[in-house]
This record gives C-alpha cells, sequence and structure tokens, in this order.
C-alpha cells in the first residue's frame, strides 16, 4: 500500500496562483502514475491532472488545461501541481491519488487539501 499527503492548499484570491505538493511513502517502487482530482461542494469528483512515471507524459482535464501544470521529482516520490490564473471555480478539496502497476486504476487516495479561490 502507498500512503499519500498533500500540502499547499490555502485561501486565495481569483487570478492567485498555488503550487500543491504530494509525498508518497510506502510501496513507492510500485507507482505507475500519481495524479490529482478535486471535488466541490453538491459536485462530482472531477480528474484534474495526472503524471506517468514511466516516460513522464501528463494529461490534464478541459477545464485547467493551460493554467495547470503538473511535475514530479527525480526520485518519482512526489508531484507538485502549479496551478495559475486560479478562478472561483476551482475552489474545491483537492485530491492526490496514485496507480500501482500499468493495467489498474487511481486506487489509492490522501486526505485532501483545501484551496478556496475568492472572487
Amino acid at each position: 500500500q502507498v500512503q499519500l499527503r498533500e500540502s499547499g492548499g490555502g485561501l486565495v484570491q481569483a487570478g492567485d496562483s498555488l503550487r500543491l505538493s504530494c509525498a508518497a511513502s510506502g510501496r513507492t517502487f510500485s507507482l505507475y502514475a500519481m495524479g490529482w482530482f478535486r471535488q466541490a461542494p453538491g459536485k462530482e469528483r472531477e480528474f484534474v491532472a495526472g503524471i506517468s512515471f514511466s516516460g513522464g507524459s501528463t494529461r490534464y482535464g478541459d477545464s485547467v488545461k493551460g493554467r495547470f501544470t503538473l511535475s514530479k521529482d527525480n526520485g518519482n516520490t512526489t508531484v507538485n501541481l502549479q496551478m495559475n490564473m486560479l478562478k472561483p471555480e476551482d475552489t474545491a478539496v483537492y485530491y492526490c491519488a496514485a496507480i500501482l502497476g500499468a493495467g489498474s486504476g487511481y486506487q489509492h487516495w490522501g486526505q485532501g487539501t483545501q484551496v478556496t479561490v475568492s472572487s
């Protein structure tokens, strides 16, 4: 099992930037990919961004393309989500997630970190 710990959330104004980090521990040797999801009050969980540890390729949800950038550290145990040009609709709890093995989905989750963007 892999444990995930998010950090970097906070309260900002529209147009500001935040950087979220997620550190993985435990069976990190099995990590295939890591990513971020978010969930706003009364809304379904939404995919934000993901990065593969095999080739480093990234993908983003349509609502954050061009504004958010996902990167990983050299040891493949930490990912950073740089969020620029934040909008009030970005307000949500952001969850780090991990994939173990190429044939699986996101099955490991962090506790979440709150991001609030005011107008």
